[in-house]
């Protein structure tokens, strides 16, 4: 007999019961076609397993901001990523995005598990009139604005 697999980031964070469980997919599955290519090639196979957070909660928290995505990386982190139109009337938007995401994933995280990274990833053109104040306040948020891709360096 083999020993049991061990379980992908994502799915070990989220409580056994959680019906978020049956929506992780292995690697970047969960990301639409399009968004992967917010994620440097290089670094794809670098993640274990994603859940499109967006559509996974979409039915509790249909008037609420969620954010996009969470993904487990092969270090074992959960990193949220959110392809975002980056313009300075979008800051808050974000910012929100993220504490909505923290809330709703409350009740489906086991107990002292945590997003250990919050990715900004621009969806077009970026426009921040001050990108000094724009990290500053992204930072005091615990989110990092990556440009245009989450690449090594954004990574453990």
């Amino acid at each position: 007999m083999s020993p049991p697999t061990a379980l992908t980031p994502v799915r070990d964070a989220l409580c056994a019961e959680s019906e978020l469980q049956a929506k992780v997919m292995d690697g970047l599955g969960a990301m639409k076609p399009n968004d992967k290519s917010f994620i440097e090639p290089a670094i794809r196979s670098r993640f274990q397993d994603s859940l499109d957070t967006d559509q996974a909660l979409i039915e509790e928290y249909r008037h609420d901001h969620r954010w996009d995505y969470l993904l487990g990386h092969e270090s074992q982190i959960l990193i949220a990523v959110e392809p975002h139109s980056a313009k300075t009337d979008e800051i808050s938007e974000v910012i929100r995005k993220k504490d909505s995401l923290q809330q709703q994933l409350r009740s489906h995280l086991k107990d002292g598990r945590v997003i250990s990274r919050w990715l900004w990833v621009a969806s077009g053109r970026t426009a921040f009139q001050k990108v000094t104040q724009v990290q500053t306040k992204l930072s005091q948020h615990g989110i990092t604005f990556v440009g245009r891709q989450v690449m090594a360096k954004h990574l453990p």
